[in-house]
């Protein structure tokens, strides 16, 4: 069995206050700190009981910071060494040193890290970012598109090391928000940025969700997508592989990197490789080059006017 598993459990918390996001600094008591701690490690312990031959691909991808918890940072070190995980990455906003990681697979293990302005000085998120390329951990690292945010992008994109992709995230809660020069700055800081500025005619199209990609929460139900509300089953109940139906989406739109990277016809493989959880294109999984995309390559653009919810902690 070859899958991706998008791991959401209950945790909701976040040491950050970011404007953009609806976690910001919520705190989960310590009895839904308990039940996200036992949710977590009952999912890891399900994962160890799958078959060896399989190929499972996980990313957290928590409301909140989970990687200040240490049964998140426990998890993903057991997780890289299991023999039927072949990588485990994880959505983090990076403010806990990645020293960690030193007990972990690096070859089986990524860091998805974005950076917040404001919320965390830039010389301790690059100094984090420097360390695990020491360490050799594959990194991918981001930041939302907000027009205040161009300053920080550009010394960001100034700061990172060549190789390392810096992506950006469009912000999507205002209409018509980015005027053509936006545009073309952020695009000259992420070639990949009218990828995310896009939305998806999603309907009755062939998705890998649901058979080849599912996500799963912290009581075990499994969902095509974090989008898609439909419970299909329980890990805990039935064999995953008799949960696993290939379907059309039944959604009207999709317009979320970790929703749109599994529809069929976006074939975004061709750009990521094997690297779609961890967003890595191939261009910068070996070498800094830039990249050169046509935007007609991946639809249109949203039509101005078209406001659409987005969810900035999935990203």
């Amino acid at each position: 069995m070859k899958l991706q598993i998008l791991y959401r459990g209950p945790l909701a918390s976040c040491n950050y206050a970011c404007g953009y996001c609806p976690f910001a600094k919520r705190e989960d008591d310590r009895a839904a700190r308990t039940q996200d701690q036992q949710a977590l490690e009952r999912f890891v312990q399900w994962v160890e009981n799958q078959a060896i031959t399989d190929n499972i691909q996980i990313l957290f991808t928590p409301w909140g910071e989970a990687l200040v918890r240490r049964w998140y940072r426990d998890a993903v070190v057991k997780l890289s060494h299991l023999p039927q995980v072949t990588k485990v990455a994880i959505q983090t906003n990076l403010s806990v040193p990645p020293d960690w990681l030193a007990q972990a697979n690096i070859q089986r293990t990524a860091i998805w890290a974005t950076y917040h302005p404001g919320e965390t000085p830039r010389k301790r998120f690059i100094a984090h970012i420097k360390k695990l390329s020491t360490m050799g951990v594959a990194c991918s690292v981001g930041i939302v598109g907000k027009k205040e945010h161009r300053a920080a992008a550009e010394q960001l994109r100034n700061d990172l090391p060549e190789h390392l992709y810096l992506w950006v995230n469009a912000y999507k809660d205002e209409p018509a928000y980015y005027s053509e020069e936006d545009i073309r700055f952020f695009k000259a800081i992420d070639p990949l940025f009218e990828i995310n500025l896009n939305d998806y005619a999603s309907f009755g199209e062939a998705c890998q969700s649901g058979y080849r990609s599912v996500t799963i929460d912290g009581e075990g139900d499994v969902r095509r997508c974090h989008f898609v509300s439909p419970v299909m089953g329980n890990i805990y109940q039935q064999d995953i592989r008799e949960i696993l139906n290939p379907a059309p989406c039944p959604k009207a739109c999709c317009d979320c990197y970790i929703g749109y990277i599994f529809l069929d016809k976006l074939r975004l493989e061709e750009h990521y490789g094997d690297r779609l959880l961890e967003r890595i294109p191939l261009a910068f999984q070996s070498t800094g080059m830039s990249l050169t995309l046509q935007a007609h390559d991946f639809g249109s653009p949203r039509k101005k006017g078209q406001k659409q919810s987005q969810d900035y902690r999935s990203l």
